[in-house]
Formats: C-alpha cells, sequence, structure tokens
C-alpha cells in the first residue's frame, strides 16, 4: 500500500492530504497559514490527517509540496532585496524592457561584455567595474546575472557568476541556467525574480523538511513545480522561480484526477489570487511564452494560467467618486478583520469599539498591522527602521503607528519585503457577516464592516446603511470580478480572432447585455460553454453565483478545498532541456552547449552532440528529484533555407523530455 502525503502552503490555509494507492483521498485537513513560522500551519495540518486515520509518520510513503508564496510575493510585490549584472546591454535598456520595474528600486550595474548571436565574444567582460560595484552593495539577499547572448556562450555570466560568490558569498542566479532560449531582457526578468525569492522559498522548504523530520516522516520531499511536475526539494531551492504557479498547477492536476473533466475552465480561488487554466483533453494547456504573473512575462515553463489578485483576503477598497460609489477587490492581500481578532481580540476589539465611538469615519479605520517574525531585513532605510520597531512584535491599529505621510511610503517599503502585514476588511469578513463562514471572529468582522460601511461616496452618502449591506455589496463585486476574469480567459482561449484583448472584450457592452439576456430590437445571449470546476477553501461560498452569472454548470467537486495537495502527489517528475545548432559559416556547425560552444565539420554530429548532452542532463535533473523508470523524448526541430537552388542548413533546436514516477512510491509498490 502506497500511502502519499500532500502538502499546500497558501497566503490564508495550508492544507494537508493523505492518498492510499494514488487512487482515493482518505483524509484531509486545514490549518492556518502562519508566516511568522511556516512550521506550525504545515506540522498541524500533517499531524491532522494522521490523527484522523490513525497512520504511523512512518508508513508514509511519499511526501510533497505545493506552495502558491512565491506566486503570492510576485503579485503583491514582495521579496529579498536583489541586484542586477546585466552584461552586454544598453542602460536604457533597464526602462525599456521592464526590468526597473521588477528591480523595484533595487541595484543594477550595466558593463561591457556579452557574445554576438554566434556565441563569439562581442566585448571584453569588465572585471573592475563589477568588483567595485560589489563592495559598495549591502543588504543584498541574492544577484541575478544576464549577458547578451549568454544561451549561445555562458562564459560571461558564469565569470561574473565566480566573481561574485567569491567577493559576496550570496546567491547567484545566472539567466542562461533558467532558459536556453533567446531573449535576453526576458531572462533578466526571469533571473531577477529568481533571486528575489530565493530566501522565500529557501524558508518554506526548510522549514517544511524539518517538520516532517520532527513528525518522523523520513520519505524525501518533493515539490511541484509550475507546470505541474515534481522536483526535489534541492532543485527548487536553486531555482525558486520555477515554483511560481505551483500551487495553481498543483490545482489543475488535482481537478483533472478528482473529476476527470475532459474540456473545461478550473477556477481556483484562494486567499490572494484566483488561477484559471484551461484543461482541453483531460490535460492542461502549457503556456509556450512562459509564465505571467504579477504583470511579468517569465521564461518559466509552466501551466498556461491566467493569475489575479483577487481572493478571499483581497484588500476591499472604496470607490468614493462618483455619486454612486461602490468598492473593489484586490490585488494587495491583507489579513481579515476577523482572523487578526481571533489572534490578538482585545486589541482589535478596543479599537474597533474606540472607533465606532468616534463617529466620523477615520482614514485608518478598520485597519491593523503587524510584524513577520523571521523576516530578514538589512537594507532598510533609517525612517522604515523607525516605523519597524514602533511596530514591535504586538498587533496595532494602524493609526497608532503612522504619524506621517512619509511613513505610509515607508510602510509600503516593510509590507513588499514580506517584514509586516496589513489587516483590514476581505471578502472573508463579508461571508462571515452574512453567515457564509463562522471560521474567525464574526463579531470583529461587523465591527469592521460597519465602519467600512460609513466611509462617503462622492455626494456625501454613505457607502451602505449597515454591515449586512456593505457585505452584500462586497460579495456581489466578489461575484462580478470572478466572472469578467472568467471571461477574460475564454476569450483568450477561444480560437479565432475577435479583433479585441480578452479585457476589453469581457467588460464590452454587448457581453455585459448578453449575459443580462438583454431583449429589445436585438436579441443578445452570452453564457460560458463549458463546465467550470471550482476550487479552493470559499469556492462554495462564492462560486454558485458566479455560474449563475455566467449561465455556466459550475462543478464544486468533493475535496474542491484541498486540490492543491492532491495535486501536489498524483504527478510526475518531468525535466524538459533544450539547445540549438547553428552554422555561422558555411560548412561549420556550432552546438552551443552548457559548458559553451563547439564546432563540428558535420550538421548530423553537432545534432548528436547537442542531443547527448541535453540527454545527460535532463536524466541526471530526473534522477536527482528522485524518479526511477525514466523514459526519454527527443524532438527535433531543423530550419533550413533554399540558396541558389540549394538547401542550407540554418539552425536546429533539440528538445529532451525526461519523465518518470517518484522513486519512493515505485519502491513501495514493489
Amino acid at each position: 500500500m502506497v500511502l502519499s502525503l500532500g502538502v499546500d502552503t497558501g497566503g490564508t490555509y495550508t492544507d494537508a492530504v493523505l492518498i492510499r494507492d494514488e487512487a482515493e483521498v482518505i483524509a484531509s485537513a486545514k490549518s492556518l497559514t502562519t508566516r511568522t513560522d511556516l512550521a506550525i500551519g504545515i506540522g498541524k495540518a500533517i499531524q491532522a490527517v494522521l490523527k484522523d486515520t490513525g497512520v504511523k509518520p512512518s508508513d508514509v510513503s511519499a511526501a510533497s509540496l505545493s506552495t502558491t508564496l512565491a506566486t503570492n510575493a510576485l503579485v503583491e510585490g514582495q521579496g529579498g532585496r536583489v541586484a542586477l549584472i546585466y552584461v552586454g546591454f544598453r542602460e536604457s535598456d533597464l526602462a525599456k524592457q521592464g526590468l526597473l520595474d521588477a528591480l523595484q528600486g533595487d541595484p543594477a550595474l550595466v558593463i561591457p561584455g556579452g557574445h554576438n548571436h554566434a556565441g563569439g565574444e562581442a566585448a571584453q567582460l569588465d572585471h573592475d567595474t563589477l568588483r567595485d560595484f560589489l563592495e559598495n552593495q549591502r543588504g543584498i539577499s541574492g544577484y541575478a546575472v544576464a549577458a547578451q547572448f549568454a544561451t549561445r556562450n555562458p562564459a560571461h555570466e558564469l565569470e561574473v557568476a565566480r566573481i561574485i560568490a567569491k567577493e559576496t558569498g550570496v546567491p547567484v542566479t545566472c539567466s542562461h541556467q533558467l532558459s536556453s532560449k533567446l531573449n535576453g531582457p526576458k531572462r533578466a526578468i526571469t533571473a531577477v525574480l529568481n533571486a528575489r525569492l530565493i530566501g522565500v522559498i529557501d524558508r518554506l522548504i526548510g522549514r517544511a523538511q524539518d517538520t516532517l523530520h520532527d513528525i518522523g516522516i523520513e520519505t524525501p520531499m518533493m515539490v511541484v513545480r509550475g507546470d505541474g511536475a515534481l522536483m526535489s526539494a534541492e532543485q527548487a531551492r536553486e531555482r525558486p522561480i520555477e515554483t511560481i504557479l505551483s500551487g495553481p498547477a498543483a490545482s489543475i492536476v488535482g481537478a483533472s484526477w478528482l473529476t476527470n473533466v475532459e474540456n473545461g475552465l478550473v477556477s481556483d480561488i484562494g486567499g490572494t489570487t484566483t488561477d484559471i487554466a484551461l484543461i482541453k483533453n483531460r490535460k492542461p494547456m502549457i503556456d509556450p511564452a512562459g509564465a505571467q504573473v504579477g504583470g511579468f512575462r517569465t521564461m518559466v515553463e509552466a501551466v498556461r494560467m491566467r493569475t489575479h489578485g483577487l481572493g478571499g483576503d483581497s484588500q476591499v477598497t472604496p470607490v468614493t467618486e462618483g455619486l454612486r460609489g461602490g468598492v473593489f477587490l484586490g490585488p494587495r492581500r491583507v489579513l481579515p478583520v476577523s482572523l487578526i481578532a481571533a489572534e490578538a481580540g482585545d486589541v482589535v476589539h478596543a479599537a474597533l469599539d474606540d472607533q465606532l465611538r468616534k463617529g466620523v469615519p477615520g482614514e485608518y479605520d478598520c485597519r491593523f498591522v503587524r510584524r513577520v517574525i523571521g523576516v530578514p531585513t538589512a537594507g532598510l532605510d533609517a525612517r522604515s527602521e523607525m516605523v519597524l520597531d514602533r511596530i514591535g512584535d504586538g498587533v496595532h491599529p494602524l493609526n497608532k503607528i503612522l504619524r506621517t505621510r512619509l511613513e505610509e511610503s515607508a510602510l509600503t517599503r516593510l509590507v513588499n519585503r514580506g517584514i509586516v502585514q496589513l489587516s483590514g476588511v476581505t471578502p472573508s469578513d463579508a461571508s462571515h457577516v452574512l453567515g457564509r463562514l463562522d471560521a474567525w471572529d464574526a463579531d470583529a468582522a461587523r465591527k469592521g464592516l460597519e465602519l467600512f460601511s460609513r466611509k462617503r461616496t462622492g455626494d456625501g452618502t454613505r457607502l451602505a446603511q449597515s454591515s449586512e449591506e456593505i457585505a452584500q455589496i462586497i460579495l456581489e463585486q466578489m461575484t462580478e470580478q470572478t466572472a469578467l476574469t472568467l471571461l477574460e480567459t475564454a476569450f483568450a482561449e477561444e480560437e479565432g480572432a475577435f479583433g479585441a484583448e480578452p479585457e476589453t472584450l469581457a467588460r464590452h457592452i454587448l457581453t455585459q447585455r448578453g449575459l443580462s439576456g438583454h431583449r429589445g430590437l436585438l436579441s443578445v445571449d452570452v453564457s460560458l460553454n463549458v463546465e467550470v470546476v471550482g476550487l479552493g477553501a470559499s469556492a462554495a461560498s462564492y462560486y454558485p453565483s458566479v455560474g449563475e452569472r455566467l449561465g455556466c454548470k459550475m462543478s464544486l467537486p468533493e475535496h474542491a478545498d484541498v486540490a492543491n495537495a492532491v495535486g501536489a502527489v498524483v504527478g510526475g517528475v518531468k525535466f524538459r532541456r533544450q539547445g540549438s545548432v547553428t552554422s555561422p559559416f558555411e560548412g561549420q556547425f556550432r552546438a552551443h552547449l552548457p559548458s559553451g560552444p563547439q564546432d563540428f565539420d558535420n550538421a548530423q554530429q553537432a545534432i548528436t552532440v547537442m542531443e547527448d548532452a541535453l540527454r545527460l542532463d535532463a536524466e541526471s535533473a530526473a534522477k536527482a528529484a528522485g524518479a526511477e523508470d525514466i523514459s526519454m523524448l527527443v524532438e527535433h526541430d531543423t530550419r533550413s533555407a533554399k540558396i541558389e537552388g540549394r538547401d542550407m542548413f540554418v539552425e536546429c533546436t533539440v528538445l529532451v523530455e525526461a519523465s518518470g514516477r517518484p522513486r519512493v512510491a515505485l519502491e513501495t509498490v514493489g
């Protein structure tokens, strides 16, 4: 008998499941994700499923982790302080290619060097400027290195990485190690995000492994990648960027396993994001352009998914412009008032009662702040350190912490670094007020929404007359924004051109009138023509009304609330490696190997050497991830051009895929 443990650490909940013989969920449990120490939430969820089944820790055959933390960190602009070394590019490329946005004010150095498209050195690497730059950096948690045409020759990236490691000892991410495709700026963004996530994922994996060991589960831990496949914990530590969309990808794999849906949309609502993907012929679609998350297009191979900053814990923002007013949800996640009250009830209720007594809406009503213990604080400016000292280790009303407008910016920096958390009104609070949820402090939710309802619209009237009325407005907005995200995905996936962007089409007046079944001189009907599988702990609260809005079948399968954890252990190991062979001169064929370019007189010989190198790399990665019975798939894409009546070799792209099942599961079955 194979007993597989799946764990998913999300922004709000940590889920655990036990699956027997990869065929049956025999137990599931939830625990609050504990940002101050992730091990607490992980341990509680695992202990709960073991206790529920009577399974001994030593009987667990396989363990795997999926997580939304990397995705959430990028959506919310969080992570460590990084520095980019940009080799062979122009200074203007930083702004033009979106790198300044990815850096978020962190330092960058542009120096001469890099190679040309054939792999030859374009300019000498500037060692002296690099060393001077490194001497002046403080509080850097990871370096990103991107050199021009590094996938054709990685020599300069490797040399920069060697110098950084020697001079600083700080982790280094080289862009060519994350993708073998051309497009230096896009690789640079991917490297920057990878460097930013190293600390976040390293802490998660380390605490998860410690927890398994303390409980008595000794099987090696696997981690879900963004394409739904498994890798080892050590591989995830080196390439944390590959865990973006890990949780959502696991949910897609889990949804397919739970429902056997053949064609449909899967919509997974968490605390921070709603993630939507298409299942076609029982398989999740892979995004050939690379995963897009937090506004950045990366070169990470992942499930083709649209991620929106919309979840049960999305910050509710009042819309006060115009006469009518209303609310908007997300994209930032905050701790629900009902949750922070469950953890620090005396402080929260005293503040809410005081704000209610004043009778006049305050700017920071029902807003709280607390520090996240254990997150590194190196590199903070003086004002941020002052605000952090004022917060200390307790929970505080925000109006007791912020004293000037300048301190709002300092607080934002602390939030972006993940050093502090904010609390405010969320859809989860609205669900507590209306009786749809009963997990935390419903009384605090009512007080918070009463305060929120007193905010004024453009004509000076209240947003709502009661906590119940504003709660209903919030949940109606949740339905509307969720429906829009599903429509955007459907338009994006629809075969055939509509002549406009999916976002525009989803919001078009004809689409919106069609959803309402417009009848006039024209009869307009719009509905989703596929099944939607709703996943997530709060799916049952929000999604039935979404199905009604879109006129589609809404499926809420058993164990929908732990689908991510299910998907974490029913997937397989898979590694893809890609390389190219070019012809810089007639009769010369260059294999752009991971170790550097190598020339041959014969095209087939160059392709064979490239294929062998990729086979070895992919198979080694699969074995390192714990796979056995590895199968190999090889594809060649050769391009040629007709010149003076002759077919001339231009380029051959070689793709190798190694796949298998985790060793532990196979050994137990045997």
